[in-house]
Protein backbone atom coordinates (compact mmCIF):
# COMPACT_ATOMS: atom_id res chain seq x y z
CA UNK A 1 0.00 0.00 0.00
CA UNK A 2 2.76 2.31 0.65
CA UNK A 3 3.61 2.54 -3.31
CA UNK A 4 -0.05 4.03 -3.85
CA UNK A 5 0.06 6.06 -0.57
CA UNK A 6 1.23 9.14 -2.56
CA UNK A 7 -2.00 8.73 -5.19
CA UNK A 8 -4.62 9.80 -2.56
CA UNK A 9 -4.81 13.28 -1.48
CA UNK A 10 -6.41 12.62 2.12
CA UNK A 11 -5.85 10.63 4.81
CA UNK A 12 -9.47 9.36 4.68
CA UNK A 13 -9.48 7.68 1.60
CA UNK A 14 -5.57 6.35 2.05
CA UNK A 15 -7.14 4.47 4.85
CA UNK A 16 -9.74 3.30 3.57
CA UNK A 17 -8.61 1.88 -0.02
CA UNK A 18 -6.02 -0.16 2.45
CA UNK A 19 -8.85 -1.52 4.20
CA UNK A 20 -11.41 -2.64 1.26
CA UNK A 21 -7.58 -4.22 -0.30
CA UNK A 22 -7.76 -6.51 3.17
CA UNK A 23 -11.17 -6.92 2.62
CA UNK A 24 -10.73 -8.17 -0.81
CA UNK A 25 -7.90 -10.64 0.15
CA UNK A 26 -10.15 -11.75 3.44
CA UNK A 27 -11.95 -15.15 3.35
CA UNK A 28 -15.54 -13.49 2.87
CA UNK A 29 -18.83 -15.56 1.28
CA UNK A 30 -19.23 -12.45 -0.69
CA UNK A 31 -17.30 -9.50 -0.98
CA UNK A 32 -19.57 -6.21 -1.54
CA UNK A 33 -18.82 -2.94 0.10
CA UNK A 34 -21.22 -3.69 2.95
CA UNK A 35 -19.49 -7.08 3.75
CA UNK A 36 -15.70 -5.48 3.26
CA UNK A 37 -17.07 -2.63 5.31
CA UNK A 38 -18.09 -5.14 8.31
CA UNK A 39 -14.82 -7.16 8.04
CA UNK A 40 -12.88 -3.63 8.63
CA UNK A 41 -14.71 -2.91 11.81
CA UNK A 42 -17.24 -0.21 10.28
CA UNK A 43 -20.80 0.66 11.31
CA UNK A 44 -22.10 0.94 8.06
CA UNK A 45 -20.85 0.88 4.06
CA UNK A 46 -21.03 4.52 2.76
CA UNK A 47 -17.40 5.12 3.28
CA UNK A 48 -16.69 2.23 0.87
CA UNK A 49 -18.54 3.61 -1.71
CA UNK A 50 -17.79 6.91 -1.44
CA UNK A 51 -14.38 5.29 -2.11
CA UNK A 52 -15.58 3.85 -5.11
CA UNK A 53 -17.42 6.76 -6.79
CA UNK A 54 -16.46 10.32 -5.36
CA UNK A 55 -13.20 10.33 -3.49
CA UNK A 56 -10.78 12.02 -5.03
CA UNK A 57 -7.90 9.65 -6.12
CA UNK A 58 -7.10 8.73 -9.65
CA UNK A 59 -7.21 5.32 -10.46
CA UNK A 60 -5.12 5.11 -13.68
CA UNK A 61 -2.21 6.20 -11.62
CA UNK A 62 -2.41 3.73 -8.77
CA UNK A 63 -2.47 1.19 -12.22
CA UNK A 64 0.51 2.63 -13.13
CA UNK A 65 1.71 1.78 -9.68
CA UNK A 66 0.96 -1.61 -9.75
CA UNK A 67 2.52 -1.84 -13.07
CA UNK A 68 5.85 -0.74 -12.00
CA UNK A 69 5.80 -2.99 -8.56
CA UNK A 70 4.72 -6.01 -10.88
CA UNK A 71 7.27 -5.50 -13.46
CA UNK A 72 10.01 -4.43 -10.56
CA UNK A 73 9.64 -7.95 -9.08
CA UNK A 74 8.66 -10.61 -11.85
CA UNK A 75 10.36 -8.54 -14.50
CA UNK A 76 12.68 -10.71 -17.12
CA UNK A 77 13.83 -9.71 -20.57
CA UNK A 78 12.20 -12.89 -22.29
CA UNK A 79 9.05 -11.74 -20.86
CA UNK A 80 5.48 -12.00 -22.47
CA UNK A 81 2.69 -9.21 -22.60
CA UNK A 82 -0.54 -11.74 -22.68
CA UNK A 83 -3.77 -9.62 -23.99
CA UNK A 84 -7.10 -11.23 -23.22
CA UNK A 85 -10.96 -10.84 -22.44
CA UNK A 86 -13.36 -11.71 -19.37
CA UNK A 87 -16.98 -11.07 -19.00
CA UNK A 88 -19.02 -10.82 -15.47
CA UNK A 89 -22.16 -11.94 -15.85
CA UNK A 90 -24.78 -9.17 -14.68
CA UNK A 91 -28.81 -8.34 -14.39
CA UNK A 92 -30.37 -5.53 -15.56
CA UNK A 93 -29.66 -2.74 -18.44
CA UNK A 94 -28.36 -0.03 -15.86
CA UNK A 95 -25.02 -0.94 -15.44
CA UNK A 96 -21.65 0.24 -17.44
CA UNK A 97 -20.97 -1.69 -20.71
CA UNK A 98 -23.45 -4.45 -19.65
CA UNK A 99 -25.16 -5.60 -22.80
CA UNK A 100 -25.80 -9.41 -24.48
CA UNK A 101 -22.65 -10.01 -25.63
CA UNK A 102 -20.49 -13.58 -26.01
CA UNK A 103 -18.34 -13.88 -22.61
CA UNK A 104 -15.68 -16.79 -22.61
CA UNK A 105 -17.14 -16.80 -18.71
CA UNK A 106 -20.40 -18.94 -18.98
CA UNK A 107 -19.45 -20.35 -23.16
CA UNK A 108 -22.08 -18.73 -24.82
CA UNK A 109 -24.36 -15.18 -25.52
CA UNK A 110 -25.40 -14.03 -22.04
CA UNK A 111 -26.19 -10.29 -20.49
CA UNK A 112 -22.87 -9.56 -19.25
CA UNK A 113 -19.99 -6.75 -18.94
CA UNK A 114 -16.58 -7.61 -20.86
CA UNK A 115 -13.27 -6.09 -20.34
CA UNK A 116 -10.05 -6.62 -21.67
CA UNK A 117 -6.74 -7.17 -19.49
CA UNK A 118 -3.50 -6.87 -20.17
CA UNK A 119 -1.13 -9.60 -18.01
CA UNK A 120 2.50 -9.94 -17.55
CA UNK A 121 4.04 -13.08 -17.71
CA UNK A 122 7.52 -14.30 -17.12
CA UNK A 123 9.14 -16.90 -15.39
CA UNK A 124 8.96 -15.79 -11.90
CA UNK A 125 5.35 -15.32 -12.43
CA UNK A 126 2.33 -13.05 -13.66
CA UNK A 127 -0.06 -11.11 -13.03
CA UNK A 128 -2.52 -8.24 -14.77
CA UNK A 129 -1.29 -4.68 -14.99
CA UNK A 130 -3.66 -3.13 -17.41
CA UNK A 131 -7.64 -2.68 -18.12
CA UNK A 132 -10.44 -1.93 -20.18
CA UNK A 133 -13.90 -1.77 -19.84
CA UNK A 134 -15.02 -2.68 -23.33
CA UNK A 135 -18.05 -0.17 -24.36
CA UNK A 136 -20.45 -1.55 -27.02
CA UNK A 137 -21.67 0.19 -30.18
CA UNK A 138 -25.08 0.04 -28.48
CA UNK A 139 -24.14 2.64 -25.74
CA UNK A 140 -21.75 4.82 -27.76
CA UNK A 141 -24.53 6.33 -29.85
CA UNK A 142 -26.59 6.63 -27.22
CA UNK A 143 -24.88 9.55 -25.30
CA UNK A 144 -27.74 9.74 -22.57
CA UNK A 145 -27.01 6.37 -21.64
CA UNK A 146 -23.43 6.94 -21.57
CA UNK A 147 -23.84 10.36 -19.40
CA UNK A 148 -26.64 8.38 -17.09
CA UNK A 149 -23.37 5.94 -15.46
CA UNK A 150 -20.68 8.55 -16.36
CA UNK A 151 -18.44 7.69 -19.26
CA UNK A 152 -16.77 10.26 -20.30
CA UNK A 153 -17.99 12.51 -23.23
CA UNK A 154 -14.83 11.95 -25.58
CA UNK A 155 -14.88 7.95 -25.22
CA UNK A 156 -15.55 6.53 -28.68
CA UNK A 157 -15.78 3.13 -29.84
CA UNK A 158 -13.14 1.23 -30.09
CA UNK A 159 -12.87 -2.90 -30.68
CA UNK A 160 -11.24 -5.02 -28.13
CA UNK A 161 -8.30 -5.22 -30.35
CA UNK A 162 -8.00 -2.09 -30.32
CA UNK A 163 -8.06 -1.83 -26.95
CA UNK A 164 -5.53 -4.38 -26.46
CA UNK A 165 -3.33 -2.67 -28.71
CA UNK A 166 -3.57 0.82 -26.59
CA UNK A 167 -2.56 -1.13 -23.52
CA UNK A 168 0.45 -2.75 -25.11
CA UNK A 169 1.71 0.74 -26.44
CA UNK A 170 0.93 2.30 -23.05
CA UNK A 171 2.93 -0.52 -21.15
CA UNK A 172 5.75 -0.52 -23.75
CA UNK A 173 5.85 3.34 -23.63
CA UNK A 174 6.57 3.57 -20.24
CA UNK A 175 9.42 0.93 -20.30
CA UNK A 176 7.98 -2.48 -19.42
CA UNK A 177 10.36 -4.64 -20.29
CA UNK A 178 9.00 -7.48 -22.85
CA UNK A 179 10.05 -9.15 -26.26
CA UNK A 180 6.56 -11.10 -26.66
CA UNK A 181 3.04 -10.70 -27.26
CA UNK A 182 0.54 -13.39 -27.53
CA UNK A 183 -3.49 -13.46 -27.54
CA UNK A 184 -6.42 -15.05 -29.01
CA UNK A 185 -8.08 -15.38 -32.23
CA UNK A 186 -9.56 -12.25 -32.27
CA UNK A 187 -6.33 -10.08 -31.65
CA UNK A 188 -4.80 -12.68 -33.97
CA UNK A 189 -7.20 -11.79 -36.90
CA UNK A 190 -6.90 -7.87 -35.98
CA UNK A 191 -3.72 -6.34 -38.66
CA UNK A 192 -3.38 -2.83 -36.61
CA UNK A 193 -1.93 -4.75 -33.65
CA UNK A 194 0.75 -7.19 -35.95
CA UNK A 195 1.30 -3.90 -37.51
CA UNK A 196 2.10 -1.26 -34.30
CA UNK A 197 4.40 -4.51 -33.18
CA UNK A 198 6.40 -5.18 -36.12
CA UNK A 199 6.79 -1.13 -35.80
CA UNK A 200 7.91 -1.52 -32.59
CA UNK A 201 10.19 -4.22 -33.21
CA UNK A 202 8.03 -6.86 -30.76
CA UNK A 203 7.97 -10.54 -31.25
CA UNK A 204 4.43 -12.07 -31.55
CA UNK A 205 2.72 -15.29 -31.45
CA UNK A 206 -0.89 -14.35 -32.45
CA UNK A 207 -3.94 -17.11 -32.97
CA UNK A 208 -5.68 -17.18 -36.09
CA UNK A 209 -8.59 -19.64 -36.84
CA UNK A 210 -8.11 -22.08 -39.92
CA UNK A 211 -9.58 -20.34 -42.00
CA UNK A 212 -7.39 -17.20 -42.05
CA UNK A 213 -5.81 -17.21 -45.40
CA UNK A 214 -2.35 -17.26 -44.89
CA UNK A 215 0.42 -16.24 -47.69
CA UNK A 216 3.55 -18.88 -48.70
CA UNK A 217 5.51 -19.43 -51.41
CA UNK A 218 3.19 -21.54 -53.33
CA UNK A 219 0.62 -19.41 -53.14
CA UNK A 220 -1.77 -18.20 -50.31
CA UNK A 221 -4.11 -20.77 -48.32
CA UNK A 222 -5.91 -21.14 -45.52
CA UNK A 223 -4.44 -21.92 -42.69
CA UNK A 224 -6.10 -25.70 -42.12
CA UNK A 225 -4.94 -26.48 -45.59
CA UNK A 226 -1.24 -25.88 -44.71
CA UNK A 227 -1.31 -27.42 -41.64
CA UNK A 228 -3.47 -31.21 -43.55
CA UNK A 229 -0.58 -31.05 -45.85
CA UNK A 230 2.60 -31.17 -43.72
CA UNK A 231 4.37 -34.38 -43.59
CA UNK A 232 4.89 -36.49 -40.83
CA UNK A 233 8.61 -35.86 -40.21
CA UNK A 234 7.82 -31.77 -39.95
CA UNK A 235 6.26 -32.07 -36.81
CA UNK A 236 8.32 -31.99 -33.27
CA UNK A 237 6.88 -33.05 -29.83
CA UNK A 238 7.87 -29.86 -27.70
CA UNK A 239 6.05 -28.93 -24.17
CA UNK A 240 4.46 -25.44 -23.96
CA UNK A 241 5.06 -25.40 -20.35
CA UNK A 242 4.72 -27.44 -16.64
CA UNK A 243 1.40 -27.88 -15.52
CA UNK A 244 0.38 -28.94 -12.34
CA UNK A 245 -0.32 -32.92 -13.68
CA UNK A 246 3.00 -32.45 -15.87
CA UNK A 247 4.33 -31.12 -18.63
CA UNK A 248 1.77 -29.93 -21.34
CA UNK A 249 3.39 -32.02 -24.27
CA UNK A 250 2.25 -31.34 -28.16
CA UNK A 251 3.36 -31.82 -31.39
CA UNK A 252 4.19 -28.39 -32.94
CA UNK A 253 5.07 -27.77 -36.76
CA UNK A 254 5.77 -24.24 -38.98
CA UNK A 255 5.60 -23.06 -42.01
CA UNK A 256 7.28 -20.08 -43.19
CA UNK A 257 5.03 -17.11 -44.64
CA UNK A 258 6.21 -14.56 -47.16
CA UNK A 259 6.48 -11.13 -45.94
CA UNK A 260 5.31 -8.02 -47.80
CA UNK A 261 7.37 -5.96 -49.26
CA UNK A 262 8.85 -3.54 -47.68
CA UNK A 263 8.99 -4.80 -44.16
CA UNK A 264 11.48 -6.74 -42.18
CA UNK A 265 11.70 -9.95 -39.89
CA UNK A 266 10.77 -13.59 -39.64
CA UNK A 267 6.98 -14.69 -40.35
CA UNK A 268 6.01 -18.30 -39.62
CA UNK A 269 2.48 -20.03 -39.55
CA UNK A 270 2.91 -21.94 -35.89
CA UNK A 271 0.58 -25.18 -35.69
CA UNK A 272 -0.23 -26.99 -32.45
CA UNK A 273 -1.60 -30.72 -32.31
CA UNK A 274 -3.28 -32.17 -29.40
CA UNK A 275 -1.01 -35.59 -29.13
CA UNK A 276 -4.61 -37.26 -27.52
CA UNK A 277 -7.54 -35.76 -29.76
CA UNK A 278 -5.23 -34.19 -33.06
CA UNK A 279 -7.78 -31.11 -32.55
CA UNK A 280 -5.12 -28.76 -34.15
CA UNK A 281 -4.42 -24.83 -33.31
CA UNK A 282 -2.82 -22.20 -35.55
CA UNK A 283 -0.78 -19.18 -34.53
CA UNK A 284 0.48 -16.35 -36.53
CA UNK A 285 3.97 -15.54 -35.55
CA UNK A 286 6.36 -12.59 -36.46
CA UNK A 287 9.97 -12.02 -34.91
CA UNK A 288 12.85 -9.92 -35.84
CA UNK A 289 15.11 -12.45 -35.57
CA UNK A 290 15.45 -16.00 -36.64
CA UNK A 291 13.84 -18.12 -33.15
CA UNK A 292 13.98 -21.76 -33.04
CA UNK A 293 10.35 -23.31 -32.84
CA UNK A 294 10.84 -24.25 -29.29
CA UNK A 295 10.60 -20.49 -28.53
CA UNK A 296 7.76 -20.21 -30.40
CA UNK A 297 5.89 -22.84 -28.77
CA UNK A 298 7.07 -21.53 -25.41
CA UNK A 299 5.08 -18.03 -25.70
CA UNK A 300 1.93 -19.96 -27.08
CA UNK A 301 2.01 -21.86 -24.05
CA UNK A 302 2.35 -18.69 -21.94
CA UNK A 303 -1.00 -17.44 -23.24
CA UNK A 304 -2.63 -19.87 -20.58
CA UNK A 305 -1.25 -17.05 -17.74
CA UNK A 306 -3.88 -15.15 -18.63
CA UNK A 307 -6.87 -18.10 -17.66
CA UNK A 308 -4.57 -18.71 -14.41
CA UNK A 309 -4.30 -14.60 -13.69
CA UNK A 310 -8.26 -14.03 -14.34
CA UNK A 311 -9.04 -17.71 -12.05
CA UNK A 312 -6.65 -15.74 -8.88
CA UNK A 313 -7.38 -12.50 -9.38
CA UNK A 314 -11.36 -13.12 -8.97
CA UNK A 315 -11.26 -15.98 -6.59
CA UNK A 316 -9.04 -14.64 -3.74
CA UNK A 317 -9.19 -11.03 -4.97
CA UNK A 318 -12.38 -10.25 -5.78
CA UNK A 319 -12.16 -9.23 -9.68
CA UNK A 320 -15.40 -10.65 -10.42
CA UNK A 321 -17.29 -9.70 -7.52
CA UNK A 322 -17.75 -5.80 -7.80
CA UNK A 323 -21.70 -4.83 -7.57
CA UNK A 324 -20.68 -1.14 -9.15
CA UNK A 325 -22.38 0.47 -12.18
CA UNK A 326 -20.72 3.45 -13.01
CA UNK A 327 -17.41 3.59 -15.57
CA UNK A 328 -15.36 5.48 -12.20
CA UNK A 329 -16.35 2.87 -9.54
CA UNK A 330 -15.92 -0.04 -12.20
CA UNK A 331 -11.95 1.04 -12.82
CA UNK A 332 -11.67 2.09 -9.40
CA UNK A 333 -12.52 -1.92 -7.63
CA UNK A 334 -11.31 -3.14 -11.20
CA UNK A 335 -8.05 -1.55 -10.02
CA UNK A 336 -7.77 -2.22 -6.40
CA UNK A 337 -8.91 -5.67 -7.04
CA UNK A 338 -5.36 -6.09 -9.35
CA UNK A 339 -3.42 -4.76 -6.64
CA UNK A 340 -4.61 -7.26 -4.30
CA UNK A 341 -3.89 -10.14 -6.82
CA UNK A 342 -0.21 -8.24 -7.62
CA UNK A 343 0.27 -8.63 -3.85
CA UNK A 344 -0.17 -12.27 -4.42
CA UNK A 345 1.53 -12.95 -7.21
CA UNK A 346 4.90 -11.09 -6.24
CA UNK A 347 4.84 -12.52 -2.61
CA UNK A 348 4.18 -16.50 -4.32
CA UNK A 349 7.67 -15.41 -6.70
CA UNK A 350 9.23 -14.33 -3.43
CA UNK A 351 9.19 -17.33 -1.85
CA UNK A 352 9.85 -19.67 -4.58
CA UNK A 353 12.90 -17.28 -5.14
CA UNK A 354 14.21 -16.90 -1.45
CA UNK A 355 12.97 -20.36 0.21
CA UNK A 356 14.04 -23.93 -0.29
CA UNK A 357 10.95 -26.64 0.13
CA UNK A 358 11.35 -29.93 0.64
CA UNK A 359 9.73 -32.82 -1.81
CA UNK A 360 7.15 -33.11 0.71
CA UNK A 361 5.95 -29.41 0.03
CA UNK A 362 4.84 -28.19 -3.05
CA UNK A 363 5.62 -24.36 -3.32
CA UNK A 364 3.22 -21.71 -2.18
CA UNK A 365 0.69 -20.47 -4.63
CA UNK A 366 -1.29 -17.52 -4.34
CA UNK A 367 -4.43 -19.34 -3.58
CA UNK A 368 -2.53 -20.92 -0.23
CA UNK A 369 -0.90 -17.29 0.45
CA UNK A 370 -4.27 -15.76 0.87
CA UNK A 371 -5.62 -18.19 2.86
CA UNK A 372 -2.50 -17.72 5.13
CA UNK A 373 -2.77 -13.72 5.02
CA UNK A 374 -6.22 -14.48 5.55
CA UNK A 375 -6.04 -16.40 8.81
CA UNK A 376 -3.63 -13.28 10.04
CA UNK A 377 -6.29 -10.74 9.51
CA UNK A 378 -8.64 -12.51 11.39
CA UNK A 379 -6.73 -13.50 14.91
CA UNK A 380 -9.73 -14.86 16.77
CA UNK A 381 -9.37 -17.84 14.67
CA UNK A 382 -6.71 -20.50 15.84
CA UNK A 383 -3.42 -19.86 13.93
CA UNK A 384 -2.08 -23.06 14.71
CA UNK A 385 -5.41 -24.87 12.96
CA UNK A 386 -4.56 -22.54 10.00
CA UNK A 387 -1.26 -23.68 9.63
CA UNK A 388 -1.99 -27.02 10.14
CA UNK A 389 -4.35 -27.29 7.49
CA UNK A 390 -1.89 -25.86 5.28
CA UNK A 391 1.01 -28.02 5.46
CA UNK A 392 -1.72 -30.76 4.76
CA UNK A 393 -3.03 -29.03 1.49
CA UNK A 394 0.43 -28.61 -0.02
CA UNK A 395 1.73 -32.00 1.66
CA UNK A 396 -0.91 -33.45 -0.74
CA UNK A 397 -0.72 -31.37 -3.82
CA UNK A 398 2.96 -32.36 -3.69
CA UNK A 399 2.32 -36.13 -4.09
CA UNK A 400 -0.51 -35.76 -6.65
CA UNK A 401 2.05 -33.69 -8.59
CA UNK A 402 4.76 -36.47 -8.17
CA UNK A 403 2.16 -39.14 -9.06
CA UNK A 404 0.98 -37.24 -12.18
CA UNK A 405 4.93 -36.68 -13.72
CA UNK A 406 5.28 -40.60 -12.76
CA UNK A 407 2.50 -41.71 -14.70
CA UNK A 408 3.39 -39.56 -17.35
CA UNK A 409 6.75 -41.18 -17.64
CA UNK A 410 5.95 -44.11 -17.49
CA UNK A 411 3.28 -43.67 -20.41
CA UNK A 412 6.04 -41.82 -22.61
CA UNK A 413 7.63 -43.78 -25.79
Amino acid sequence: MGKVAGRFARVEPRRRARAFVLGLLADLPRKNCWTIAEHAGNASGPGRQHLLSRARWDADRVRDDIRDFVVEHLGDEDAVLVVDETGDLKKGTASVGVQRQYTGTAGRIENSQVAVYLVYASAAGHAAIDRRLYIPRSWTQDPQRCRSVGIPDDLRFATKPALATEMIAQALDAGVRARWVTGDEVDGGDPHLSTDLEQRQIGYVLAISRKRPVPTHAGIFPAGVLAHGLPKKAWQRLSAGAGAKGHRFYDWAQVEITSPSGTSGHRRLLVRRNRRTGELAYYRCHSPRPVPLTALAKVAGRRWTVEETFQAAKSPAGLDERQVRRWVSWHRWTTLAMLAHAFLAVTAAIERATTTTTPELSPLTCNEIQRLFAALLAPARDLAHRLHWSAWRRQHQARSRTSHYQRQATQQP
